[in-house]
């Protein structure tokens, strides 16, 4: 084989398994409530965290009266983390990426905890307590963790 045909079918492989793997990553299920607000947080069933029999890392509630998101990360059966999507550095909506949230207006990065692991931003994010009853989560929104 030449150089040139060398090139040209390891340049088909290197886009080819770089398009697989961007398709594959994009068929993430990403599952959208709206819960239901009370007046001391939201309610969101367990169930939301299932989908073709498969649990869930985390859901997103969308509720028109937040004005931003919540990303509840499935930590274990028993324990969810609680982020308010909103970048702590100047305020725009954070997108998920897995297991961290990012901000598509400057880079910042969070964790599945709320933690910067990229700056500009300096700030955690703003969490919420998050305690189980039967088979629902309640996402306490008078308090912060």
């Amino acid at each position: 084989m030449n150089r040139k045909t060398f090139l040209k079918q390891g340049c088909f492989a290197c886009i080819s398994s770089s398009f697989l793997l961007s398709a594959l990553e994009s068929c993430t299920v990403v599952k959208y409530t709206s819960g239901k607000l009370t007046d001391k947080g939201i309610l969101v069933s367990l169930d939301d965290f299932i989908s073709s029999n498969k649990v869930l890392p985390y859901i997103i509630i969308r509720n028109d009266e937040l004005q931003f998101p919540i990303c509840i990360y499935r930590l274990d059966a028993n324990n969810y983390s609680a982020l308010l999507m909103q970048c702590s550095h100047q305020g725009a909506e954070l997108q998920v990426a897995g297991d961290q949230l990012i901000c598509p207006a400057h880079g910042s990065e969070f964790d599945k905890w709320g933690k910067v692991t990229q700056s500009p931003a300096a700030e955690n994010l703003r969490s919420f307590p998050v305690s189980i009853t039967g088979d629902k989560l309640f996402i306490d929104l008078r308090k912060q963790v």
